[in-house]
Formats: C-alpha cells, sequence, structure tokens
C-alpha cells in the first residue's frame, strides 16, 4: 500500500488544495506514482472524466499535476450546493439524490465504506498518497461524524500537516486554536504546520514561530510565499471579486451570480494579454464591457429570478440590444433564452421568463447529462476554433431559431447564436486556446485595435508550467525531508 500525507487547514480558503497539488507535482518530480484524494469536496466546479463520470475541479488539477488522468475515486463524495441548506450528492461519479443537510449528516457515515474502497484501489496502484482535508478539524460539532479530516486521517492512519493562511491575517491563533481544539490523540496525529501565502521577510517571523512551536509542541515545517502560479479554484470562495484588470484594452465582464459555477471556464481568457477579466456581482458596476459572460450555475432558476430582482436584466438586455457581445455558457445560456420549465422540481417547480436574446426554451429533467463533447464552433467571426469541452446539466434546450454555436465531432448542432449573443453547453471551451484567438480578434476588430500575432499555448501546456512554479515555490520552503519521514513513520 501507498505512504500517505495529509494536508488540513485552520478553515476554507487557507491554500490546502494549492499544498496538496505542489505536493503531487513534488513526488512527481521526484520519480514516485502519486495520486491525490480527497473523500468528500463541496464545491460547483467540477468535471467530467473519459467514462461521463464528475468530481471535483481541485481533484483535476492535482490529478494533472501528478500525470495522471483524473479518476473519481480521487474525490468519491461530491456535494454541489443548490441552496444555503441542501445539496446534491454524488458519490463515486453519480448523482445520489439531493438532501438538506442535516439529512445528509445523518447518512454520510454510511459512505465511509465506498470512500475507503476508493482510496485503498488507488493506494494499491501508487507510492503516495496526498489527501486534502475540509474546512477545519476544529469543527467540534461536526467531530462525531467527520469523514474527511481527522475522522479519516485515523481510518488510515495518515500523518498530518496544519495549513494556516497567513494573508488573512490572525495566523498564530489560527494554528494555536485549531491545534488546542484538537483532542490529545488528533495532535499527536499532526506533524508540522505550514504557514502558507507570505508576503514579505520570513525574518520577521521567527519571534512568533518558535513561540508557536512551544505552544503546540509541533515544528513550523515551512513558511510558504504568495505564489503567482494560476491553478484551478476549488469553489466560489475564491476571491472572485478582486480580479480585475484594467489595464488590458479589451474588458471582459464576468457576472457573477448567487450560485455560480465551473467559473474556471473563462480562466483561460487570462492568458491572452489583451483582454482584461473581471467579476460583477451589482449591475451599476456592469459599465460598458466589450464582452458579457454569463457563466455557469448550480441553479439556473433561482439564479435568473436573481438576476431580474437585482436589475441585471435589463441592463444585459440593454448591453445587447446596443451590440455588445454577450456568451452565456450552461446555465448562463439557459438564461439567455425565452424561458425555463421545471416542470418536476428538478430545481424549483414551476416556470422563469429568460432574457428572450436567444431563441431557445429549456426543460429541466430528472437525467444529469454528463458527457466529453469535441466540437468545431460555427458562430460566425469565432467560426473555425476547435473546441475539446463537457457537459454536466440536468436542463435541455430547444433550439427555435437562430443558428448553432458550434457543430460536434459527431455532426450534431450544439447551442445557440442570434446576432452577438452566443449561447453554449460546452464547459471548457477556452482550453484549447483556438476560441480565445478568434475571440480577442473579433473584439479586437470592435474596438479598432490591432493586435500582435499571438499564438496562445494550450491550458494543458500553460497549466503544467503554473504546476513547476508551485512545486518550487513550496519545495523550496518546506521541510520535504520532515515529509517524507513522517510517510515512512506511519507506514510502519
Amino acid at each position: 500500500m501507498a505512504k500517505c500525507i495529509m494536508v488540513q487547514g485552520t478553515m476554507s480558503g487557507v491554500g490546502k488544495s494549492l499544498l496538496v497539488t505542489a505536493l503531487c507535482r513534488i513526488f512527481r518530480q521526484d520519480g514516485l506514482r502519486v495520486a491525490p484524494f480527497k473523500s468528500q469536496n463541496m464545491a460547483l466546479n467540477s468535471y467530467v472524466t473519459a467514462d461521463g463520470l464528475e468530481l471535483g475541479r481541485a481533484q483535476v488539477a492535482q490529478a494533472e499535476a501528478a500525470g495522471l488522468p483524473c479518476d473519481v475515486r480521487m474525490n468519491p463524495v461530491l456535494l454541489k450546493p443548490s441552496s444555503d441548506t441542501g445539496s446534491q450528492l454524488i458519490v463515486l461519479g453519480e448523482v445520489r439524490g439531493d438532501y438538506p443537510a442535516k439529512e445528509y449528516f445523518r447518512m454520510k457515515r454510511s459512505l465511509i465504506p465506498e470512500i475507503l474502497r476508493a482510496y485503498e484501489s488507488l493506494a494499491a496502484e501508487n507510492d503516495v498518497i496526498v489527501i486534502e482535508g475540509a474546512g477545519s478539524p476544529a469543527e467540534i460539532n461536526l467531530r462525531e461524524d467527520d469523514i474527511v479530516n481527522m475522522g479519516f486521517a485515523e481510518l488510515v492512519n495518515a500523518p498530518v500537516l496544519l495549513a494556516g493562511d497567513i494573508d488573512r491575517g490572525g495566523v498564530f491563533a489560527q494554528l494555536y486554536g485549531t491545534m488546542a481544539l484538537l483532542r490529545p490523540e488528533e495532535r499527536a496525529r499532526v506533524v508540522g504546520t505550514v504557514i502558507n501565502k507570505f508576503r514579505g521577510d520570513v525574518s520577521l517571523l521567527t519571534p512568533g514561530l518558535k513561540q508557536l512551536e512551544e505552544l503546540t509542541g509541533v515544528p513550523v515545517l515551512g513558511v510558504v510565499p504568495w505564489v503567482r502560479a494560476h491553478v484551478d479554484e476549488e469553489d466560489s470562495l475564491a476571491p472572485l471579486l478582486e480580479r480585475e484588470d484594467t489595464e488590458r484594452p479589451i474588458d471582459v465582464a464576468v457576472v457573477r451570480i448567487p450560485h455560480i459555477a465551473n467559473f474556471t471556464d473563462v480562466t483561460p481568457l487570462e492568458q491572452h494579454p489583451a483582454l482584461g477579466l473581471r467579476f460583477v456581482d451589482r449591475p451599476e458596476k456592469l459599465g460598458s464591457p466589450d464582452l458579457l459572460i454569463l457563466p455557469g450555475t448550480k441553479n439556473t432558476m433561482y439564479d435568473t429570478a436573481w438576476l431580474w430582482r437585482r436589475g441585471f436584466a435589463e441592463k444585459i438586455k440593454a448591453l445587447a440590444a446596443a451590440g455588445t457581445p454577450i456568451l452565456g455558457v450552461c446555465g448562463g445560456y439557459q438564461m439567455l433564452g425565452r424561458a425555463l420549465h421545471d416542470p418536476e422540481g428538478i430545481e424549483q417547480k414551476g416556470s422563469v421568463d429568460g432574457f428572450g436574446l436567444l431563441p431557445c426554451e429549456t426543460v429541466f429533467v430528472q437525467e444529469k447529462c454528463r458527457q466529453r463533447t469535441n466540437a468545431c464552433c460555427t458562430a460566425g467571426p469565432l467560426a473555425g476554433a476547435e473546441i475539446r469541452g463537457y457537459e454536466i446539466h440536468m436542463g435541455r434546450t430547444e433550439r427555435l431559431g437562430g443558428e448553432p454555436f458550434c457543430l460536434t465531432e459527431d455532426g450534431e448542432e450544439e447551442g445557440t447564436v442570434e446576432g452577438c449573443v452566443f449561447g453554449t453547453y460546452l464547459h471548457g471551451l477556452f482550453d484549447s486556446g483556438e476560441l480565445t484567438e478568434k475571440l480577442a480578434a473579433f473584439l479586437a476588430a470592435r474596438k479598432g485595435i490591432e493586435l500582435a500575432d499571438i499564438k496562445l499555448e494550450t491550458r494543458a501546456a500553460w497549466q503544467d508550467r503554473q504546476y513547476d512554479l508551485l512545486a518550487d515555490a513550496v519545495r523550496n520552503n518546506l521541510d520535504m525531508a520532515a515529509v517524507y519521514r513522517a510517510m515512512e513513520e506511519y507506514a510502519k
């Protein structure tokens, strides 16, 4: 069986996923077969495997860093929040149903046999498993039925690195407070702490590091600097609203809807030096962008109604009337149609008016579409771009006019186009770089901007360089010898 190391955190968003990604790349660089694992993930960013199964996007990135194809065994339980109190439950890539939080917490321990089988089969095929926790192990109200932090560490006898985020402030209190709330046997499992996302002179931390070690009884194994490596974010806790590039000549605005999902679709646009990307959460901030993008969502019905209530819909319709290009992806595509119907109550029973910018209507059905889709874009100025994408949606959309967005390799028409309004179900549409190049050229021509001849590398090649950058920063600032020793000790 493989050796293992687990990364837990003082809270969500401290960089656990990034540290796991870095460790996967480091172990791979060291010549080991390594795989990531997260027993339970709550995220709206997901991906479809080659065999049509679904897992969290963070584990996809970690698998890429490890040099492996993504595999649902790496994330056996995925929760996709559909409201403030409920989530869709996906087990080993398949939908099990929708559960209120209280009901899921009553039944989640019953998933342990499936989780362990997934872990053990991965461990039988690899030298190292890098395990990611979720939230914080100090959530003492949830400890008795824990299957993702210390509860899982005990099941597989994993040593634990505890990470805190200094960029948020209060990192010493984060780490000490977490350790103080752990049970004695759990504290003994922590082999070291890691201070993450540091900016500045590390020597200024030295007095605090020594005192933290005295208080917790475990060494600080690393102070990892803030790394400007672009790695797909796990979920919408990512600081989307801080991402605003006003120095680039072409303004791309992305609407930040309440249940935003798979917003990683738009991150490849940042590779193009002419495209400035910003996320907008209020209609008054929309302004006059050169392109407006409506991203995917886990609850299209709710988010469409929300956009109407907040005054976004009128702004979006006014931009379309003025000739502003608008792109809707998945749920965003559904919103741009004439109406959305949910006769079976998949999201919320009834109908909601769409924005009427595309001649199509959507009906929600029980069966979830999960598939890889390769296509060639046929939409006017974007025509000819090859797309290697994937679909994850409950709705079925009928095109009632206009033109298709693309033609799949099976000869099927996909998506809808009307004028400068484009809609498609294809996530990952910008990953090849070809659609990004076509889009940038189209938008630049509209503004009278001449672009240099730019050939973008594929997302895969670009992302690979990011993993090396991240791994270098972690290797140079984390005591990897101590990590290896801990894995060896716990494997005995």
